[in-house]
């Protein structure tokens, strides 16, 4: 699992390596049960504080895409695919957002974008 991060990026590091743990499960680039690195070789590897990746594990963790078991590691939790779902839903959400504040800027109504929505949707 390759993680890239930016200083550069207006997230702070802790949440870029969130956001591309969830997409390598979603992806499927890492399974159920796949070991992750330890938080100290990861913070090693990256470059950053124990305590940036430990807050990205627990992160992980609450919202159930790992588990971590003590003096075990930190592993790839059961795919709940109502959770996989949710996080689907969420991802699809922030997207429409970013389309609609563009269309409402650019003075595209509303039966135009739903349009364009329902073409794009129906050529997939």
């Amino acid at each position: 699992m390759d993680i890239l991060l930016s200083n550069a990026s207006g997230n702070p590091l802790y949440e870029q390596i969130v956001d591309q743990v969830k997409q390598a499960i979603l992806q499927g680039e890492i399974q159920e049960g796949d070991a992750l690195p330890s938080m100290r070789l990861l913070a090693k590897e990256l470059r950053i504080s124990v305590i940036t990746t430990k807050r990205a594990y627990e992160e992980l963790e609450r919202e159930g895409f790992i588990v971590t078991m003590t003096g075990k590691g930190s592993f790839v939790a059961g795919k709940n695919r109502e959770m996989i779902r949710e996080e689907h839903l969420k991802q699809a959400e922030a997207h429409l957002q970013q389309a609609c504040e563009l269309a409402k800027r650019s003075g595209i109504t509303l039966t135009e974008l739903q349009d364009i929505l329902q073409m794009i949707y129906e050529e997939q």
